[in-house]
Order: C-alpha cells, then sequence, then structure tokens
C-alpha cells in the first residue's frame, strides 16, 4: 500500500537516526502496518491528505476533529526527497483550507521537542507552542511539544 510505504519511509527518515531501531520497529509496526492504514483511510473521523507527483506519493497529511473548534494534524509528512521545493506549504494550505471546511477555527499538532526542522516550519505557519505531551516510540517515553494556531 502506497501510503503506509510512505509513511514509514518518510518517518524513518525523520526519525531513525535519534532512536534505537528495536523502538523503531516496533514502533512502525503498530502504527503504520497496512491494515491500520486501511482503517484510517475508512474511518470517518480521520481525514486523509495526499500529493502525488505522476504515479509516486510524495506528502501526506492526517488530520482529526478534536471538537467543534479544532482540527488536530495528527500526521503530516514530505518525502525527503522534496524538501525545499513548497510541497510542506502547499500540503498545509489544504490542511487549512479543509479545516475551515469542517468548520473549525483552531489547528494543532505535536511534534517532538528534537526535531527543529519540523518545528521551525510550523513556526513559520503561525504555530506557537502551548504546551507538551509524552509520545512513545517502542519503549522509548518521549516529549512532543504541543503548538496550535488560529484560522
Amino acid at each position: 500500500m502506497k501510503l503506509a510505504d510512505l509513511a514509514i519511509r518518510t518517518y524513518n527518515d525523520t526519525f531513525a537516526a535519534q532512536n534505537r531501531p528495536e523502538d523503531m520497529r516496533v514502533y512502525l509496526a503498530s502504527v503504520y502496518g497496512e491494515e491500520l492504514q486501511r482503517a484510517e483511510l475508512i474511518d470517518p473521523a480521520m481525514i486523509t491528505l495526499v500529493v502525488e507527483e505522476g504515479d509516486a506519493m510524495i506528502a501526506f497529511a492526517q488530520l482529526k476533529q478534536s471538537d467543534a473548534d479544532s482540527v488536530e494534524i495528527w500526521r503530516f509528512y514530505v518525502d525527503r526527497g522534496r524538501h525545499g521545493r513548497g510541497v510542506a506549504q502547499q500540503l498545509m494550505r489544504d490542511v487549512e483550507e479543509t479545516s475551515r471546511n469542517l468548520g473549525a477555527r483552531h489547528l494543532w499538532l505535536g511534534v517532538w521537542e528534537h526535531n527543529p526542522r519540523a518545528i521551525a516550519f510550523y513556526e513559520k505557519c503561525g504555530f506557537r507552542k502551548t504546551g507538551s505531551k509524552p509520545f512513545l516510540v517502542g519503549s522509548d517515553l518521549q516529549t512532543d511539544n504541543v503548538m496550535r494556531r488560529e484560522l
């Protein structure tokens, strides 16, 4: 499945160097397996936006409406080879439009505190840190910054 393949590849590209291989294996198997991805694609509470280039899937975002006013960016990944080409900015515009169409007034997300590139991108998009939350990768308890912005 293309989405599962892209998810695993982008997650590995982003986080493998900073995490133990065994934690990565456990996390990826529990979160990005094909069955789970299929279930998320048909889940009415999850919206998946995909960017394709020819036959290749190069980026995706998954959204969850938290409440009537808020949408969580559950996942937001761009293939490493497409970084710096405006793909992320266009995908974020699509996220914003989709969220507005849902009636949301706020966007929020969790981003690993040790991912400065992503944090800088989200800040550029108007997100500001509002807190933190735990995030488990395999057996490694990490911390995500919670970031939020108005639409």
